[in-house]
């Protein structure tokens, strides 16, 4: 009877919890079969506003005036005077070629002046004599007709003595090679004893460095689409020659002057398909050189109605660049996108958005085309105006 009645005890107690832990595995299932909360996203609302255009080429430097000096006259280098790689002002002697032979071609030119000018003399006192006599009838009419043709003979040497002269005294003059530019002049080609033949060896080159050239080259496409731009009044230009360029050296390093725009060539180059642009920069302290590549990005240029999106939120889908947008009915909408430049840490898109899209920066690697999400707006990124040229490509879509 003890027996029994323990079991009638324990036995409901044992039911209980067999129906409690049955109850509890029942509400896991239960609540395991709900659907997962919609993932939250960080978005950005699309707004047209106007930013700088400032595109960015590779040129090279270049003297602003390269002056080769060659040697008028043919003769024996005798001496050289300057120092190679330095400074020359204008008017600084540079080469003496052996003047002794042109000295005494001078004096023999001299000489035949002084030669021609007795006989034009002489010429003159016998068609004085002759004249009073033909009207006597006591010389021929031809006599007088040779004086005069003696007369005139004489004074044609003359003027030809005179040339030789100058010539004369032009090559001597030349066998003294001055400088005809201030600037830095380059290593000498010739030494002494060299025979220089004229206006044929190059003795060397005076580069003018102040102010600087760079020689920059834009392709057919950026130029045909600057074109398409300027027509549909997407972009506000001053004109090309208002343009401003600001120099980058190889190191990163920012020239601390502007230049200026002073020359686009008429015509593209048939070997490249580009336009050549020249642009001054002042060089006072000689930190530009000849042949250096750079960097340079124009300003002046205005992009209207520009669409701007975090780097973040663009992205390298299978046919080119993409953005996630906040659709109807808060669900995922991919969209594809031209992303031409950025504008400091902002892709400039120009096509595939509109202005009011909401688009996604944060939370992508939560969503999918079509999943609903719950869009929370993100402060508004801090405006910038110091576009980076390179184009990098955007992260690819995962």
């Amino acid at each position: 009877m003890a027996r029994r009645s323990r079991f009638s005890t324990v036995a409901p107690m044992i039911y209980g919890c067999l129906a409690l832990a049955l109850l509890s595995s029942c509400k896991q299932e239960v609540g395991s079969s709900q659907a997962p909360p919609v993932p939250e996203v960080g978005i950005v609302v699309a707004t047209a506003q106007d930013v700088p255009d400032e595109p960015e080429f590779i040129g090279q430097s270049e003297s602003s005036r390269p002056v080769e000096i060659r040697s008028q006259v043919t003769g024996i280098l005798k001496e050289w005077f300057f120092k190679e790689g330095r400074d020359v002002k204008k008017g600084d002697r540079l080469y003496q070629i052996d003047p002794v032979p042109f000295h005494a071609a001078m004096l023999s030119a001299k000489a035949k002046v002084a030669q021609a000018e007795a006989r034009l003399v002489q010429a003159k006192q016998n068609l004085a004599r002759v004249k009073p006599l033909l009207a006597e009838q006591a010389v021929s009419t031809k006599d007088v007709d040779d004086a005069v043709a003696e007369e005139m003979a004489a004074k044609a040497n003359l003027e030809g003595a005179k040339a030789e002269l100058v010539k004369a005294k032009f090559d001597l003059d030349n066998t003294l090679i001055v400088a005809p530019i201030s600037g830095m002049i380059e290593r000498t080609r010739v030494y002494e004893g060299r025979l220089v033949s004229a206006q044929t060896d190059l003795l060397t080159i005076i580069q003018q460095v102040d102010p600087m050239y760079v020689i920059v080259s834009a392709p057919e496409s950026f130029l045909l689409k600057r074109q398409r731009d300027s027509t549909a009044k997407r972009i506000q230009h001053p004109g090309v020659y208002q343009l401003r360029g600001v120099l980058t050296f190889a190191d990163g390093t920012t020239y601390g002057q502007e230049g200026v725009l002073d020359l686009l060539d008429v015509g593209l180059k048939t070997d490249t398909g580009s336009r050549q642009a020249r642009v001054v920069f002042p060089n006072h302290d000689r930190v530009l050189l000849p042949g250096q590549f750079v960097r340079v990005r124009f300003k002046g240029t205005v992009k209207t109605g520009a669409i701007l999106v975090p780097q973040r939120a663009v992205q390298q889908g299978a046919k080119g660049s993409i953005v996630f947008v906040v659709g109807n009915e808060d669900k995922v909408e991919m969209r594809e996108v031209q992303a031409t430049s950025w504008q400091g840490n902002q892709w400039i898109v120009e096509q595939g958005l509109h202005v009011g899209d909401r688009i996604i920066v944060e939370g992508l690697h939560k969503i999918a085309p079509g999943a609903p999400v719950k869009p929370v707006p993100l402060p508004a990124p801090a405006a910038t105006t110091v576009p980076t040229a390179a184009k990098p490509q955007p992260e690819r879509a995962s």
